[in-house]
């Protein structure tokens, strides 16, 4: 019950706190209207990436808190993102935040039910070769997909190459930024076992899930940013080691 409860708390705090916090700060400064800052939006609204738990197993720590936070946050989203949506005039009214929530529900609820029922059908039990096979075929997958969300850089590169590198900068400073600052927090408040795992989980969300949601995922500027997005996203084991590395979890 407390690992559930923490695991909560860190979840609204990830995926409604800091996405309102950054709304209350855009407001005041009259950039609500932002593409940078809408981007910035969903982002934090999103839950972490499916590789979150693999990329904590690659820096040498333990995948269960962040699959916890993996699991709970995909599970929370359709109803986290209403308030988000609803108060932010750039993502629409109530009714569009609770178009956006039912899509997202019934997307979610479809591919969980989906998977559920092939594993079932085709391959209740698989021996560990089977698994590292389909392990196999998912990394295939994945590459594939992030390719696909590459997909709008190309193009971009040739007629706009100063945006496409703006928004790279700053795909790295919202990804390694929310990475660091809650490594950092995580030193005084959080379990220094859990530290790197939620650190990793901060700046790593899943925004691609808004493609179903929202308009402005259809915008040439997010579509930009989602494919540069994927840098610091699979460059964390890399880029991050040097910071995480100072973490010792015994």
């Amino acid at each position: 019950m407390r690992i559930f409860k923490s695991t909560l708390t860190l979840v609204l705090a990830y995926q409604l706190g800091l996405p309102l916090l950054l709304l209350l700060a855009a407001w005041a400064a009259g950039l609500h209207h932002s593409p940078v800052v809408i981007t910035g939006l969903l982002v934090l609204a999103a839950p972490p990436v499916t590789a979150a738990p693999n990329m904590s197993v690659m820096l040498g720590h333990a995948p269960e808190p962040a699959f916890r936070l993996l699991t709970l946050g995909t599970l929370l989203m359709p109803l986290t993102i209403l308030p988000i949506f609803w108060v932010s005039p750039a993502l629409g009214n109530w009714q569009a935040a609770l178009d956006a929530a039912v899509t997202l529900g019934l997307s979610l609820t479809a591919a969980v039910a989906i998977g559920f029922a092939g594993r079932a059908v085709f391959k209740p039990k698989m021996c560990a070769e089977e698994t590292q096979v389909l392990d196999g075929v998912i990394s295939v997958t994945l590459a594939v997909i992030v390719i696909g969300l590459m997909s709008a850089i190309a193009p971009m590169l040739s007629k706009a190459p100063g945006q496409v590198v703006a928004w790279l900068l700053f795909a790295f400073a919202l990804n390694f930024g929310a990475q660091i600052a809650a490594f950092l927090v995580m030193k005084r408040c959080g379990s220094q076992k859990e530290r790197v795992p939620f650190a990793i989980v901060a700046g790593n969300r899943n925004v691609a899930l808004f493609l179903v949601a929202s308009s402005f995922t259809q915008t040439p500027e997010f579509l930009i940013f989602l494919g540069c997005y994927q840098f610091p996203m699979y460059l964390t084991p890399i880029l991050m080691r040097p910071i995480y590395s100072s973490q010792n979890v015994g």
